[in-house]
């Protein structure tokens, strides 16, 4: 299992705006990749003191349960890669991979028993280096919606802002708190309603 630490500042943006960063911007890569949310319905890992995150992301054939944890600045993230057995038997099944983020959540008393695939979200990105910031464009399509968004990762949150705010330079940036997973998982409750 793998940690890391992910520090990124992002902005929602239209799809004008979305456009016009995608030509003004060196993003030279580009990845489709799959996220499928995983909460318990009553979304008690979002809800709990933690306020975690947790999907199963594809991309570029490859299947990694990701765990994100908040932290003073940034999240936790803890990864581990799934075989393609273990990813469907969660995204179809519900059954939950033995190994590493099982047995953490098991040390927060989590029941990974309890845990569902919940949403899905597809996300095109577009991505490269901005004066040595990790710059993504996403377009993110969920459940009969889609959303653009800038993210900027660096080394810290006041790196990140400063350099979405020299981007998106001449508009009024309002940094966005809610995740991806957090967007999707209200848009289903939305569409319970």
């Amino acid at each position: 299992m793998a940690n890391a630490v992910e520090i990124e500042a992002k902005v929602l943006l239209d799809d004008k705006e979305y456009e016009h960063l995608l030509k003004k911007l060196p993003l030279k890569q580009h990845v489709i990749q799959t996220n499928w949310y995983i909460d318990s319905a009553d979304r008690e890992l979002e809800h709990a003191s933690t306020r975690m995150g947790l999907r199963i992301r594809f991309v570029n054939g490859e299947y990694t349960l990701t765990l994100k944890a908040p932290m003073a600045e940034g999240l936790l993230e803890k990864e581990e890669l799934l075989g393609p057995s273990e990813a469907e038997q969660m995204i179809k099944k519900d059954l939950f991979p033995k190994g590493g983020i099982a047995d953490f959540l098991g040390t927060l008393d989590v029941d990974v028993k309890k845990l569902k695939t919940l949403a899905k979200l597809e996300t095109e990105r577009y991505y490269g280096l901005v004066d040595k910031c990790k710059v993504s464009l996403d377009k993110n399509t969920y459940l009969g919606k889609v959303d653009y968004e800038l993210e900027v990762d660096s080394d810290s949150m006041g790196t990140a802002q400063k350099e979405a705010k020299e981007i998106l330079k001449g508009r009024k940036v309002e940094f966005n708190s809610l995740s991806k997973q957090a967007r999707a998982l209200n848009a289903l409750e939305g569409s319970k309603k």
